[in-house]
């Protein structure tokens, strides 16, 4: 059995680094075990700070805990909090006596006030929309980034004619600029969905059964009612409107605001990858990943891996779904559990995507001279939706489509359409450019650029 650098092999085996997940290697910190557990210990003393600050808790609980606060933590074993996690079913309840010991270290009396009358959901929730906050930080800069190389790709490219795709084939000619465009947009939209949400993370606090009854019975009503939001501050979140143990909405609306962001990425990912194919060419990477055995080949490798996280991302906002159709009485057995995982994916898969995007816009290069030679490929019948507004009122549905049957095979359209007496007169090399059928392209793009200016995304 291999064993890593302490020569333990059960620390080999145990140690997750991302290997099967390389989206979010690099990225994902924010969402780690290692985050989740600072803001455990952030949500235990800022409860702390909470019960000072009005009066509940004498001053030096407050003192020790900013002391406690400022510490560093580096000798926190997480395989060992991991482990004893188990007896109890979450890791709040191991971790309370470590942060008593270091309270204690400050004021042994101060000690005591650790956790009192919180239950373990309400640190964990806490904590887990605190890590959750950090992570929107950290997403929605990525996908500025990202959006910002768009809108100079979009601005560059905005009259360069470019197919269309639908259902896999040439439809109708666009722009490369509106392609830009419409990648931007998603990413934009995904963006301010994703700091909405950010901006109404609530913190938790409800005591054992959401009733606040311990905090009533130690401290009076009044005051029990005005420490949630107390709390709140403290912890750098929303004060929530009452205890939601089982009203998962915070959690699943976070989940959605997640998925859709690593979707809109993915949407782009995916035109790459198609357009980076070596018989398409009209985007190229600036860095492509090597192969094992194909020394030629340069990969679009971010746009794969983008991929894999838009794979996946649907797939753990649906758990978090099914979890809180599943929270039942006043705490959940079992379905509060299941979040954690999910939600934690969820997280790190959005914070590699969005770095992943911002590194893939930010190398990616379109080709208007490639996108031209593709849009000839059929000979201007990526046109015909023109060509028949134009054509079939003076020739008919029948004998329209009989040309285009006809250009299919050796007869050039344009000598076609050049033989129909009904067409003399008609400049048929201006009907059949694809430059000249581009409708609104250049404005959607317009529009999108300036939105996307309105919204803070610079090039």
């Amino acid at each position: 059995m291999p064993s890593d650098d302490t020569g333990d092999p059960a620390t080999f085996w145990q140690t997750d680094a991302g290997l099967l997940s390389p989206v979010s290697i690099g990225s994902g910190e924010a969402a780690s075990d290692r985050a989740v557990v600072h803001a455990m210990i952030d949500a235990e003393l800022a409860l702390l700070r909470a019960l000072s600050a009005q009066g509940l808790a004498p001053r030096s609980v407050g003192a020790a805990a900013d002391a406690v606060y400022r510490e560093p933590w580096f000798d926190l074993d997480l395989r060992a909090l991991a482990q004893a996690s188990v007896a109890g079913g979450n890791p709040v309840i191991p971790l309370i006596p470590l942060v008593r010991e270091r309270v204690a270290r400050h004021d042994p009396d101060a000690a005591a006030w650790v956790h009192r009358g919180a239950t373990s959901q309400d640190i964990l929730d806490t904590a887990l929309m605190a890590v959750a906050r950090q992570v929107v930080w950290d997403a929605a800069g990525s996908l500025r980034r990202a959006a910002a190389s768009l809108l100079t790709l979009a601005q560059r490219h905005r009259d360069d004619p470019a197919a269309a795709h639908t259902l896999t084939q040439h439809a109708v000619p666009t722009t490369l600029g509106l392609k830009a465009a419409n990648w931007m947009r998603g990413i934009v939209d995904a963006r301010r969905q994703l700091l909405q949400i950010g901006e109404r993370l609530p913190a938790q606090l409800g005591g054992a059964g959401g009733t606040l009854a311990s905090f009533v019975e130690l401290f009076g009503a009044e005051a029990a009612a005005a420490l949630p939001a107390r709390f709140a501050v403290e912890v750098g979140l929303q004060a929530p409107d009452a205890p939601w143990h089982t009203a998962r909405r915070p959690v699943t609306e976070l989940g959605d605001a997640l998925a859709a962001a690593v979707a809109a990425l993915g949407v782009f990912a995916s035109d790459v990858a198609l357009l980076a194919r070596t018989e398409i060419g009209e985007a190229s990477v600036a860095s492509g990943g090597g192969s094992s055995a194909m020394p030629q080949k340069q990969n679009p490798v971010d746009a794969v891996l983008i991929r894999s996280a838009a794979m996946r991302a649907p797939g753990l906002a649906a758990q978090l779904h099914l979890a809180a159709g599943l929270a039942v009485d006043e705490r959940p057995d079992g379905a509060w559990h299941a979040e954690w995982p999910a939600l934690q994916d969820l997280m790190r898969l959005t914070l590699g995507a969005s770095a992943r995007g911002a590194e893939l816009a930010a190398g990616l290069a379109l080709d208007a001279e490639r996108a031209r030679h593709n849009l000839d490929l059929t000979a201007g019948l990526i046109v015909s939706e023109r060509l028949g507004i134009a054509l079939v009122p003076l020739i008919g549905k029948a004998r329209f489509d009989a040309l285009i049957a006809a250009a299919g095979g050796d007869a050039p359209l344009a000598d076609l359409v050049r033989a129909l007496p009904e067409a003399d007169g008609i400049d048929v090399d201006d009907l059949l450019d694809p430059a000249r059928y581009l409708g609104l392209a250049g404005e959607l793009t317009d529009q999108a650029v300036r939105r996307a200016l309105q919204e803070g995304i610079r090039p």
